[in-house]
Protein backbone atom coordinates (compact mmCIF):
# COMPACT_ATOMS: atom_id res chain seq x y z
CA UNK A 1 0.00 0.00 0.00
CA UNK A 2 1.46 3.38 -1.10
CA UNK A 3 1.82 6.14 1.44
CA UNK A 4 0.34 9.51 0.55
CA UNK A 5 1.38 13.07 1.33
CA UNK A 6 0.23 16.54 0.46
CA UNK A 7 2.13 18.97 -1.81
CA UNK A 8 0.55 22.42 -2.34
CA UNK A 9 -2.79 21.13 -0.98
CA UNK A 10 -2.91 18.14 -3.33
CA UNK A 11 -2.68 14.55 -2.20
CA UNK A 12 0.17 12.73 -4.02
CA UNK A 13 1.94 9.46 -3.53
CA UNK A 14 5.42 9.30 -2.00
CA UNK A 15 6.94 8.13 -5.30
CA UNK A 16 5.63 11.25 -7.05
CA UNK A 17 6.99 13.45 -4.24
CA UNK A 18 10.43 11.86 -4.45
CA UNK A 19 10.47 12.35 -8.25
CA UNK A 20 9.62 16.03 -7.85
CA UNK A 21 12.34 16.56 -5.24
CA UNK A 22 14.87 14.76 -7.48
CA UNK A 23 13.98 16.99 -10.43
CA UNK A 24 14.33 20.05 -8.19
CA UNK A 25 17.79 18.92 -7.09
CA UNK A 26 18.83 18.28 -10.70
CA UNK A 27 17.72 21.79 -11.65
CA UNK A 28 19.70 23.27 -8.75
CA UNK A 29 22.81 21.34 -9.83
CA UNK A 30 22.39 22.56 -13.40
CA UNK A 31 22.05 26.18 -12.28
CA UNK A 32 25.11 25.81 -10.03
CA UNK A 33 27.10 24.35 -12.94
CA UNK A 34 26.00 27.21 -15.20
CA UNK A 35 27.09 29.74 -12.58
CA UNK A 36 30.47 28.02 -12.28
CA UNK A 37 30.89 28.05 -16.05
CA UNK A 38 29.98 31.73 -16.27
CA UNK A 39 32.46 32.53 -13.47
CA UNK A 40 35.20 30.54 -15.20
CA UNK A 41 34.44 32.34 -18.46
CA UNK A 42 34.60 35.71 -16.72
CA UNK A 43 37.92 34.82 -15.09
CA UNK A 44 39.32 33.57 -18.38
CA UNK A 45 38.22 36.77 -20.16
CA UNK A 46 39.70 38.93 -17.41
CA UNK A 47 42.97 37.01 -17.60
CA UNK A 48 42.96 37.35 -21.39
CA UNK A 49 42.33 41.11 -21.18
CA UNK A 50 45.12 41.61 -18.64
CA UNK A 51 47.66 39.51 -20.57
CA UNK A 52 46.51 40.29 -24.12
CA UNK A 53 49.55 42.44 -24.88
CA UNK A 54 51.91 39.78 -23.49
CA UNK A 55 50.27 37.03 -25.55
CA UNK A 56 50.37 39.19 -28.68
CA UNK A 57 54.04 40.11 -28.14
CA UNK A 58 55.19 36.52 -27.63
CA UNK A 59 53.08 35.45 -30.60
CA UNK A 60 54.75 38.20 -32.64
CA UNK A 61 58.18 36.69 -31.94
CA UNK A 62 57.03 33.17 -32.90
CA UNK A 63 55.24 34.34 -36.05
CA UNK A 64 58.30 36.45 -36.92
CA UNK A 65 60.56 33.38 -36.76
CA UNK A 66 58.24 31.41 -39.02
CA UNK A 67 57.80 34.33 -41.40
CA UNK A 68 61.57 34.87 -41.57
CA UNK A 69 62.23 31.21 -42.38
CA UNK A 70 59.55 31.35 -45.10
CA UNK A 71 60.78 34.59 -46.70
CA UNK A 72 64.42 33.47 -46.40
CA UNK A 73 63.87 30.92 -49.17
CA UNK A 74 62.62 33.57 -51.59
CA UNK A 75 66.10 35.05 -52.31
CA UNK A 76 65.06 38.67 -51.79
CA UNK A 77 67.18 41.54 -53.09
CA UNK A 78 68.67 44.11 -50.69
CA UNK A 79 65.90 46.57 -51.54
CA UNK A 80 63.19 43.98 -50.93
CA UNK A 81 64.78 43.02 -47.60
CA UNK A 82 64.68 46.70 -46.61
CA UNK A 83 60.98 46.89 -47.44
CA UNK A 84 60.32 43.71 -45.48
CA UNK A 85 62.12 45.12 -42.42
CA UNK A 86 60.32 48.50 -42.61
CA UNK A 87 57.60 47.82 -39.94
CA UNK A 88 60.33 46.71 -37.52
CA UNK A 89 62.36 49.83 -38.30
CA UNK A 90 59.30 51.95 -37.49
CA UNK A 91 59.02 50.29 -34.08
CA UNK A 92 62.65 51.11 -33.26
CA UNK A 93 62.16 54.70 -34.42
CA UNK A 94 59.06 55.10 -32.23
CA UNK A 95 60.83 53.71 -29.17
CA UNK A 96 63.93 55.84 -29.71
CA UNK A 97 61.75 58.92 -30.29
CA UNK A 98 60.30 58.60 -26.81
CA UNK A 99 63.61 57.99 -24.97
CA UNK A 100 64.75 61.62 -24.68
CA UNK A 101 61.57 63.11 -23.11
CA UNK A 102 61.09 60.00 -21.00
CA UNK A 103 64.60 60.02 -19.51
CA UNK A 104 64.82 63.78 -18.92
CA UNK A 105 61.30 64.35 -17.57
CA UNK A 106 61.15 61.19 -15.45
CA UNK A 107 64.51 61.87 -13.81
CA UNK A 108 63.77 65.55 -13.13
CA UNK A 109 60.32 64.80 -11.65
CA UNK A 110 61.66 61.74 -9.79
CA UNK A 111 64.63 63.58 -8.25
CA UNK A 112 62.42 66.54 -7.32
CA UNK A 113 59.73 64.36 -5.70
CA UNK A 114 62.21 62.65 -3.36
CA UNK A 115 63.68 64.61 -0.47
CA UNK A 116 67.44 65.11 -0.52
CA UNK A 117 68.10 62.65 2.31
CA UNK A 118 66.15 59.75 0.79
CA UNK A 119 67.48 60.65 -2.67
CA UNK A 120 71.05 60.32 -1.42
CA UNK A 121 70.29 57.07 0.41
CA UNK A 122 68.43 55.46 -2.49
CA UNK A 123 71.08 56.69 -4.94
CA UNK A 124 73.84 55.16 -2.80
CA UNK A 125 72.02 51.82 -2.57
CA UNK A 126 71.40 51.85 -6.34
CA UNK A 127 75.05 52.55 -7.16
CA UNK A 128 76.19 49.80 -4.76
CA UNK A 129 73.67 47.35 -6.29
CA UNK A 130 74.80 48.16 -9.83
CA UNK A 131 78.50 47.82 -9.01
CA UNK A 132 78.14 44.58 -7.03
CA UNK A 133 75.90 42.85 -9.58
CA UNK A 134 78.13 43.91 -12.49
CA UNK A 135 81.23 42.67 -10.65
CA UNK A 136 79.50 39.33 -9.97
CA UNK A 137 78.54 39.13 -13.65
CA UNK A 138 82.14 39.78 -14.71
CA UNK A 139 83.34 37.05 -12.33
CA UNK A 140 80.82 34.58 -13.80
CA UNK A 141 82.03 35.44 -17.30
CA UNK A 142 85.71 34.91 -16.40
CA UNK A 143 84.97 31.63 -14.59
CA UNK A 144 82.94 30.21 -17.49
CA UNK A 145 85.59 31.26 -20.02
CA UNK A 146 88.25 29.29 -18.15
CA UNK A 147 85.96 26.28 -17.55
CA UNK A 148 84.52 25.96 -21.10
CA UNK A 149 87.67 27.31 -22.88
CA UNK A 150 85.86 28.49 -26.03
CA UNK A 151 89.07 29.61 -27.77
CA UNK A 152 91.16 26.49 -27.16
CA UNK A 153 91.58 24.43 -30.33
CA UNK A 154 90.16 27.19 -32.52
CA UNK A 155 93.49 28.70 -33.54
CA UNK A 156 92.72 28.19 -37.21
CA UNK A 157 89.61 30.35 -36.90
CA UNK A 158 90.16 33.83 -38.29
CA UNK A 159 88.29 36.61 -39.98
CA UNK A 160 89.38 35.63 -43.49
CA UNK A 161 87.93 32.11 -43.31
CA UNK A 162 84.54 33.53 -42.42
CA UNK A 163 84.74 36.43 -44.86
CA UNK A 164 84.62 39.08 -42.13
CA UNK A 165 86.12 42.54 -42.12
CA UNK A 166 88.72 43.32 -39.49
CA UNK A 167 87.92 45.70 -36.65
CA UNK A 168 90.71 47.77 -35.19
CA UNK A 169 91.01 50.44 -32.55
CA UNK A 170 93.86 52.78 -31.81
CA UNK A 171 92.39 54.24 -28.64
CA UNK A 172 94.26 53.91 -25.36
CA UNK A 173 92.37 52.58 -22.28
CA UNK A 174 92.93 55.85 -20.42
CA UNK A 175 91.26 57.75 -23.29
CA UNK A 176 88.19 55.49 -23.01
CA UNK A 177 87.78 56.34 -19.33
CA UNK A 178 88.32 60.02 -20.07
CA UNK A 179 85.54 59.75 -22.69
CA UNK A 180 83.26 58.48 -19.94
CA UNK A 181 83.99 61.59 -17.84
CA UNK A 182 83.59 63.90 -20.85
CA UNK A 183 80.19 62.43 -21.67
CA UNK A 184 79.08 62.92 -18.07
CA UNK A 185 79.45 66.68 -18.53
CA UNK A 186 78.35 67.54 -22.09
CA UNK A 187 79.37 70.96 -23.36
CA UNK A 188 76.06 71.34 -25.20
CA UNK A 189 72.86 69.81 -23.83
CA UNK A 190 71.06 70.12 -27.16
CA UNK A 191 73.91 68.35 -28.97
CA UNK A 192 73.92 65.66 -26.23
CA UNK A 193 70.44 64.66 -27.38
CA UNK A 194 71.92 63.21 -30.59
CA UNK A 195 75.73 63.28 -30.22
CA UNK A 196 78.25 61.66 -27.90
CA UNK A 197 81.92 62.56 -27.47
CA UNK A 198 84.61 60.09 -28.52
CA UNK A 199 88.33 60.81 -28.61
CA UNK A 200 90.54 59.12 -31.21
CA UNK A 201 94.29 59.07 -31.52
CA UNK A 202 96.43 60.24 -34.42
CA UNK A 203 98.76 57.34 -35.19
CA UNK A 204 101.52 59.66 -36.47
CA UNK A 205 101.81 62.21 -33.67
CA UNK A 206 100.17 60.04 -30.95
CA UNK A 207 97.93 62.89 -29.77
CA UNK A 208 94.24 62.23 -28.98
CA UNK A 209 91.71 64.45 -30.71
CA UNK A 210 88.01 64.83 -30.14
CA UNK A 211 85.29 63.56 -32.45
CA UNK A 212 81.53 63.50 -32.07
CA UNK A 213 79.69 60.40 -33.17
CA UNK A 214 76.05 59.66 -33.78
CA UNK A 215 74.15 58.41 -30.75
CA UNK A 216 72.44 60.07 -27.83
CA UNK A 217 74.67 60.95 -24.87
CA UNK A 218 72.27 59.50 -22.29
CA UNK A 219 74.92 59.50 -19.57
CA UNK A 220 75.26 63.28 -19.70
CA UNK A 221 71.50 63.81 -19.87
CA UNK A 222 70.98 61.51 -16.86
CA UNK A 223 73.45 63.41 -14.68
CA UNK A 224 72.10 66.82 -15.70
CA UNK A 225 68.47 65.77 -15.13
CA UNK A 226 69.20 64.42 -11.65
CA UNK A 227 71.10 67.53 -10.55
CA UNK A 228 68.48 69.81 -12.12
CA UNK A 229 65.67 67.99 -10.28
CA UNK A 230 67.49 68.41 -6.95
CA UNK A 231 68.03 72.12 -7.73
CA UNK A 232 64.29 72.59 -8.39
CA UNK A 233 63.53 70.89 -5.08
CA UNK A 234 65.89 73.31 -3.31
CA UNK A 235 64.03 76.31 -4.78
CA UNK A 236 60.93 75.42 -2.79
CA UNK A 237 57.74 77.21 -3.86
CA UNK A 238 59.46 78.93 -6.79
CA UNK A 239 60.36 75.59 -8.37
CA UNK A 240 56.95 73.94 -7.87
CA UNK A 241 55.52 75.18 -11.19
CA UNK A 242 58.45 73.79 -13.17
CA UNK A 243 58.28 70.47 -11.26
CA UNK A 244 54.57 70.21 -12.11
CA UNK A 245 55.40 70.96 -15.76
CA UNK A 246 57.94 68.13 -15.99
CA UNK A 247 55.61 65.77 -14.09
CA UNK A 248 52.76 66.54 -16.52
CA UNK A 249 55.16 66.14 -19.46
CA UNK A 250 56.21 62.77 -18.07
CA UNK A 251 52.62 61.58 -17.64
CA UNK A 252 51.81 62.61 -21.22
CA UNK A 253 54.89 60.71 -22.41
CA UNK A 254 53.68 57.60 -20.58
CA UNK A 255 50.34 57.90 -22.42
CA UNK A 256 52.27 57.90 -25.69
CA UNK A 257 54.16 54.83 -24.45
CA UNK A 258 50.88 53.01 -23.80
CA UNK A 259 49.85 53.69 -27.41
CA UNK A 260 53.20 52.58 -28.84
CA UNK A 261 53.06 49.33 -26.85
CA UNK A 262 50.11 48.12 -28.92
CA UNK A 263 52.27 48.40 -32.03
CA UNK A 264 55.09 46.37 -30.43
CA UNK A 265 53.74 42.87 -31.38
CA UNK A 266 53.41 43.85 -35.06
CA UNK A 267 56.80 45.59 -35.16
CA UNK A 268 58.56 42.75 -33.34
CA UNK A 269 57.21 40.23 -35.87
CA UNK A 270 59.00 41.98 -38.74
CA UNK A 271 62.04 42.88 -36.62
CA UNK A 272 62.73 39.22 -35.81
CA UNK A 273 61.76 38.04 -39.30
CA UNK A 274 64.11 40.52 -40.99
CA UNK A 275 67.05 39.40 -38.82
CA UNK A 276 66.49 35.79 -39.87
CA UNK A 277 66.27 36.82 -43.54
CA UNK A 278 69.54 38.80 -43.26
CA UNK A 279 71.50 35.83 -41.91
CA UNK A 280 74.07 34.55 -44.38
CA UNK A 281 75.95 31.37 -43.46
CA UNK A 282 74.66 30.96 -39.93
CA UNK A 283 75.61 27.25 -39.78
CA UNK A 284 79.32 27.99 -40.31
CA UNK A 285 79.31 30.79 -37.73
CA UNK A 286 77.48 28.79 -35.06
CA UNK A 287 79.66 25.69 -35.52
CA UNK A 288 82.87 27.76 -35.52
CA UNK A 289 81.91 29.96 -32.57
CA UNK A 290 79.49 27.53 -30.87
CA UNK A 291 81.48 27.26 -27.63
CA UNK A 292 81.71 31.06 -27.34
CA UNK A 293 77.96 31.43 -27.94
CA UNK A 294 77.19 28.62 -25.49
CA UNK A 295 79.45 30.13 -22.78
CA UNK A 296 77.89 33.58 -23.17
CA UNK A 297 74.28 32.39 -23.10
CA UNK A 298 75.01 30.02 -20.18
CA UNK A 299 76.49 32.95 -18.24
CA UNK A 300 73.37 34.99 -18.90
CA UNK A 301 71.14 32.12 -17.75
CA UNK A 302 73.13 31.66 -14.51
CA UNK A 303 73.21 35.37 -13.71
CA UNK A 304 69.65 36.16 -14.80
CA UNK A 305 68.03 32.94 -13.61
CA UNK A 306 69.88 32.33 -10.34
CA UNK A 307 72.09 35.18 -9.09
CA UNK A 308 69.80 38.18 -9.60
CA UNK A 309 66.66 36.40 -8.28
CA UNK A 310 68.63 35.29 -5.19
CA UNK A 311 69.76 38.88 -4.54
CA UNK A 312 66.15 40.07 -4.87
CA UNK A 313 64.91 37.32 -2.53
CA UNK A 314 67.67 38.12 -0.01
CA UNK A 315 66.50 41.72 0.26
CA UNK A 316 62.73 41.33 0.00
CA UNK A 317 61.96 37.71 1.04
CA UNK A 318 59.51 37.62 -1.88
CA UNK A 319 59.26 35.33 -4.90
CA UNK A 320 61.38 36.98 -7.64
CA UNK A 321 59.78 34.99 -10.45
CA UNK A 322 56.29 36.26 -9.62
CA UNK A 323 57.79 39.76 -9.82
CA UNK A 324 59.41 39.00 -13.18
CA UNK A 325 56.24 37.40 -14.57
CA UNK A 326 54.66 40.85 -14.83
CA UNK A 327 57.49 42.02 -17.10
CA UNK A 328 57.22 39.57 -20.00
CA UNK A 329 56.39 42.34 -22.50
CA UNK A 330 59.55 44.43 -21.83
CA UNK A 331 61.67 41.25 -21.80
CA UNK A 332 60.27 40.27 -25.19
CA UNK A 333 60.90 43.80 -26.45
CA UNK A 334 64.49 43.58 -25.16
CA UNK A 335 64.96 40.23 -26.91
CA UNK A 336 63.68 41.61 -30.22
CA UNK A 337 65.25 45.09 -30.21
CA UNK A 338 68.58 44.30 -28.46
CA UNK A 339 68.41 47.77 -26.87
CA UNK A 340 68.10 48.57 -23.16
CA UNK A 341 67.16 52.17 -23.98
CA UNK A 342 64.43 51.12 -26.41
CA UNK A 343 62.98 48.80 -23.74
CA UNK A 344 62.83 51.59 -21.14
CA UNK A 345 59.33 52.91 -22.05
CA UNK A 346 57.59 49.52 -21.81
CA UNK A 347 59.60 48.59 -18.69
CA UNK A 348 58.46 51.74 -16.86
CA UNK A 349 54.82 51.16 -17.72
CA UNK A 350 54.77 47.46 -16.81
CA UNK A 351 56.75 47.73 -13.57
CA UNK A 352 54.41 50.44 -12.27
CA UNK A 353 51.10 48.93 -13.40
CA UNK A 354 51.80 45.18 -13.03
CA UNK A 355 54.18 45.16 -10.05
CA UNK A 356 53.01 48.24 -8.16
CA UNK A 357 56.45 49.86 -7.88
CA UNK A 358 56.31 53.47 -6.70
CA UNK A 359 56.48 55.87 -9.66
CA UNK A 360 59.05 58.01 -7.87
CA UNK A 361 61.34 54.98 -7.54
CA UNK A 362 60.86 53.53 -11.04
CA UNK A 363 61.19 56.85 -12.85
CA UNK A 364 64.32 57.68 -10.89
CA UNK A 365 66.19 54.37 -11.04
CA UNK A 366 65.22 52.79 -14.38
CA UNK A 367 66.70 55.52 -16.64
CA UNK A 368 69.94 55.35 -14.64
CA UNK A 369 69.97 51.54 -14.81
CA UNK A 370 69.38 51.55 -18.56
CA UNK A 371 72.52 53.67 -18.88
CA UNK A 372 74.98 52.30 -16.31
CA UNK A 373 73.79 48.82 -15.31
CA UNK A 374 75.02 46.35 -17.95
CA UNK A 375 75.36 42.94 -16.26
CA UNK A 376 74.76 40.98 -19.46
CA UNK A 377 77.33 43.06 -21.35
CA UNK A 378 79.94 42.49 -18.61
CA UNK A 379 79.49 38.70 -18.93
CA UNK A 380 79.98 38.43 -22.67
CA UNK A 381 82.78 41.05 -22.68
CA UNK A 382 84.83 38.99 -20.22
CA UNK A 383 84.16 35.78 -22.14
CA UNK A 384 85.04 37.51 -25.43
CA UNK A 385 88.33 38.91 -24.06
CA UNK A 386 89.47 35.52 -22.71
CA UNK A 387 88.21 33.79 -25.89
CA UNK A 388 90.46 36.06 -28.00
CA UNK A 389 93.37 35.41 -25.61
CA UNK A 390 92.89 31.63 -25.97
CA UNK A 391 92.50 32.06 -29.74
CA UNK A 392 95.93 33.71 -29.88
CA UNK A 393 97.46 31.14 -27.45
CA UNK A 394 98.12 33.82 -24.79
CA UNK A 395 98.25 32.64 -21.17
CA UNK A 396 96.75 35.31 -18.92
CA UNK A 397 98.35 35.85 -15.51
CA UNK A 398 96.53 36.82 -12.30
CA UNK A 399 97.15 40.53 -12.86
CA UNK A 400 95.66 40.41 -16.36
CA UNK A 401 92.62 38.47 -15.15
CA UNK A 402 92.05 41.09 -12.44
CA UNK A 403 92.41 43.80 -15.10
CA UNK A 404 89.75 42.06 -17.21
CA UNK A 405 87.39 41.98 -14.22
CA UNK A 406 87.84 45.64 -13.27
CA UNK A 407 87.91 46.97 -16.84
CA UNK A 408 84.79 45.02 -17.87
CA UNK A 409 82.93 46.27 -14.78
CA UNK A 410 83.95 49.89 -15.38
CA UNK A 411 83.59 49.94 -19.18
CA UNK A 412 80.12 48.38 -19.09
CA UNK A 413 78.95 51.58 -17.35
CA UNK A 414 79.71 53.57 -20.48
CA UNK A 415 78.37 50.99 -22.94
CA UNK A 416 75.67 52.44 -25.16
CA UNK A 417 72.18 51.02 -24.69
CA UNK A 418 71.94 50.21 -28.40
CA UNK A 419 72.41 47.05 -30.50
CA UNK A 420 76.07 45.93 -30.54
CA UNK A 421 76.94 48.70 -28.07
CA UNK A 422 79.00 46.35 -25.90
CA UNK A 423 81.26 45.23 -28.76
CA UNK A 424 83.01 48.62 -28.83
CA UNK A 425 83.96 48.36 -25.16
CA UNK A 426 85.66 44.97 -25.66
CA UNK A 427 88.46 46.87 -27.42
CA UNK A 428 89.16 48.67 -24.12
CA UNK A 429 89.62 45.35 -22.31
CA UNK A 430 91.81 43.89 -25.06
CA UNK A 431 94.08 46.94 -25.09
CA UNK A 432 94.27 46.95 -21.29
CA UNK A 433 95.73 43.41 -21.28
CA UNK A 434 97.80 43.89 -24.45
CA UNK A 435 95.83 41.76 -26.93
CA UNK A 436 95.15 42.56 -30.61
CA UNK A 437 91.72 43.89 -31.54
CA UNK A 438 91.67 42.37 -35.05
CA UNK A 439 89.57 39.38 -33.89
CA UNK A 440 86.69 41.59 -32.75
CA UNK A 441 85.01 40.90 -36.08
CA UNK A 442 84.31 37.37 -34.79
CA UNK A 443 82.24 38.89 -31.96
CA UNK A 444 80.37 41.10 -34.41
CA UNK A 445 79.55 38.06 -36.56
CA UNK A 446 77.51 36.39 -33.82
CA UNK A 447 76.58 39.47 -31.80
CA UNK A 448 73.01 39.33 -33.15
CA UNK A 449 72.62 36.01 -31.26
CA UNK A 450 74.40 36.86 -28.00
CA UNK A 451 73.13 40.44 -27.78
CA UNK A 452 69.54 39.27 -27.32
CA UNK A 453 70.15 37.41 -24.06
CA UNK A 454 72.59 40.18 -23.06
CA UNK A 455 69.87 42.83 -23.28
CA UNK A 456 67.33 40.68 -21.42
CA UNK A 457 69.77 40.27 -18.49
CA UNK A 458 70.57 44.01 -18.54
CA UNK A 459 66.87 44.88 -18.35
CA UNK A 460 66.19 42.23 -15.67
CA UNK A 461 68.92 43.69 -13.46
CA UNK A 462 67.33 47.15 -13.72
CA UNK A 463 63.86 45.80 -12.91
CA UNK A 464 64.94 43.80 -9.86
CA UNK A 465 66.99 46.78 -8.66
CA UNK A 466 63.86 48.95 -8.82
CA UNK A 467 61.93 46.25 -6.92
CA UNK A 468 64.59 46.12 -4.18
CA UNK A 469 64.64 49.92 -3.81
CA UNK A 470 60.83 49.98 -3.67
CA UNK A 471 60.89 47.38 -0.87
CA UNK A 472 63.54 49.32 1.09
CA UNK A 473 61.58 52.55 0.64
CA UNK A 474 58.37 50.88 1.86
CA UNK A 475 60.15 49.59 4.97
CA UNK A 476 61.51 53.05 5.72
CA UNK A 477 58.05 54.58 5.34
CA UNK A 478 56.55 51.99 7.72
CA UNK A 479 59.27 52.71 10.29
CA UNK A 480 58.57 56.43 10.08
CA UNK A 481 54.82 55.85 10.47
CA UNK A 482 55.38 53.61 13.51
CA UNK A 483 57.71 56.19 15.03
CA UNK A 484 55.16 58.93 14.40
CA UNK A 485 52.38 56.87 16.03
CA UNK A 486 54.62 56.09 19.01
CA UNK A 487 55.39 59.78 19.50
CA UNK A 488 51.68 60.65 19.30
CA UNK A 489 50.86 58.02 21.94
CA UNK A 490 53.57 59.39 24.25
CA UNK A 491 52.29 62.96 23.81
CA UNK A 492 48.73 61.78 24.57
CA UNK A 493 49.94 60.13 27.81
CA UNK A 494 51.76 63.33 28.82
CA UNK A 495 48.59 65.41 28.27
CA UNK A 496 46.50 63.03 30.39
CA UNK A 497 49.02 63.11 33.25
CA UNK A 498 49.19 66.91 33.13
CA UNK A 499 45.39 67.26 33.47
CA UNK A 500 45.31 64.74 36.33
CA UNK A 501 48.00 66.62 38.27
CA UNK A 502 46.20 69.96 37.95
CA UNK A 503 43.03 68.48 39.34
CA UNK A 504 44.83 67.35 42.49
CA UNK A 505 45.49 70.97 43.32
CA UNK A 506 48.53 70.17 45.46
CA UNK A 507 51.41 71.59 43.47
CA UNK A 508 49.74 74.20 41.24
CA UNK A 509 49.78 77.95 41.36
CA UNK A 510 47.40 79.90 43.69
CA UNK A 511 45.56 81.29 40.67
CA UNK A 512 44.70 77.80 39.40
CA UNK A 513 43.71 76.70 42.94
CA UNK A 514 41.37 79.63 43.21
CA UNK A 515 39.51 78.66 40.03
CA UNK A 516 39.27 75.03 41.10
CA UNK A 517 37.82 75.95 44.49
CA UNK A 518 35.09 77.96 42.83
CA UNK A 519 34.10 74.80 40.93
CA UNK A 520 33.75 76.64 37.64
CA UNK A 521 37.09 75.74 36.10
CA UNK A 522 37.23 73.34 33.18
CA UNK A 523 40.35 71.77 31.68
CA UNK A 524 40.12 74.30 28.82
CA UNK A 525 40.06 77.18 31.36
CA UNK A 526 43.07 75.74 33.13
CA UNK A 527 45.04 75.47 29.88
CA UNK A 528 44.20 79.08 29.02
CA UNK A 529 45.33 80.28 32.45
CA UNK A 530 48.54 78.33 32.21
Amino acid sequence: MEKTSEINGHTVTNSTASTASTEHMVEEEKSAQEKMRSRCMEKALDCLKKNLLVIMTVSGVLVGVGLGMLVRNMDLTKAQMTYFAFPGEMLLRMLKMIILPLVVCSLISGAASLDTRSLGKLGGIAVAYFLVTTLIASSIGVALAFIIKPGVGAGGLNSNSLGLESVSSNKEPVDSFLDLARNLFPANLVAAAFRSVSFSCDCVIQVPYGTEGDGMNILGLVLFSMVFGVALKKLGAEGEELIRFFSAFNEATMVLVSWIMWYIPFGIMFLVGSKIVEMEDVVLLVTSLGKYIFASILGHIIHGGIVLPLIYFGFTRKNPFSFLSGLITPFTTAFATCSSSATLPSMMKCIEENNGVDKRISRFILPIGATVNMDGAAIFQCIAAIFIAQLNNVELNAGQIFTVLVTATASSVGAAGIPAGGIITIAIILEAIGLPTNDLSLMLAVDWIVDRTTTVVNVEGDALGAGILHHINQKEMKKQQQLHQHLEEELAEVRVEAVANTREGQETSPLVLHQLKEGEGTPEDIESVL
